[in-house]
């Protein structure tokens, strides 16, 4: 079998996976990151590249929810975005700039760090259920949803860990209503991301475009059952695609 059709089969999969994984939580750039690197994309193509299908998925999981019922405030959606935007631009403008060697071992060094987070210490991303949002902890939210974005815009990968940290953690938007909330950030900081990555011309386009597809089909996949999906079973799933994505992009 032509080795190109076995890549490009693994971006697939890695894509579908991604569109899945990032609906019912979050982490699947941790799929789709070392798959274009192992495509052999420097770092900053890859990061640049990726953004694509962030915006298509966070797209189509946002009509995805919405068609779902899970209806958001206007104030909620203004409250989030604001220091998710501010907080990618600067993101997306630093990580374009970086020299290639140290963001590949900063995406690296990055997804290993949440992998160990992710088995170590389930709760720092476990939304809560049936909860209020809390308004009085607006200070707290925008600091943390700016540095969401400021992590989103630099990297992406995880950041739906982040978001639903902040969402849930802090200001205790219920699970349904974080899920939602986070794919509308990241649909909206991720276009802010995709923009300046593709000013300075580190997007390869046809690939970005077939991972695009692929996530836009695993993240219908993913509405579907986010509402009763088990986050530990997720977590632990991530977690095994994570270290074995991990280790082969370091032997590479």
């Amino acid at each position: 079998m032509d080795a190109s059709l076995v890549t490009y089969g693994a971006l697939c999969l890695a894509g579908i996976g991604a569109g899945f994984l990032n609906v019912v939580a979050g982490g699947g750039s941790l799929l789709t990151l070392p798959t274009l690197m192992l495509l052999g994309l420097p770092a900053d193509v890859a990061n640049g590249t990726n953004r694509l299908s962030i915006v298509s998925q966070s797209l189509s999981g946002v009509v995805g929810f919405h068609r779902g019922g899970a209806s958001l405030e206007r104030r909620s959606v203004i409250g989030v975005l604001v220091p998710c935007v501010l907080g990618s631009l600067t993101g997306a403008l630093a990580a374009s700039r970086v020299p290639v060697r140290a963001l590949e071992i900063a995406l690296l060094a990055t997804m290993t760090a949440i992998a160990a987070l992710i088995a170590l210490v389930p709760r720092l991303f476990a939304a809560p259920r049936d909860s209020e949002p809390r308004w009085d902890r607006r200070a707290a939210g925008f600091g943390g949803l700016f540095f969401a974005g400021l992590y989103g815009g630099f990297v992406q990968a995880g950041v739906g860990f982040v978001l639903l940290a902040v969402l849930g953690g802090v200001l205790r938007f219920d699970v349904v209503r974080a899920n939602a909330l986070k794919m509308v950030c990241t649909l909206v900081f991720g276009g802010v991301a995709l923009s300046v990555f593709a000013a300075a011309g580190q997007i390869d386009w046809p690939i970005a475009a077939l991972l695009a597809v692929c996530t836009v089909i695993g993240s219908q996949l993913g509405v579907r059952f986010a509402l009763k999906v088990r986050h530990d079973v997720v977590r632990w799933l991530i977690f095994g695609c994570v270290v074995a994505t991990c280790v082969a992009a370091y032997l590479r």
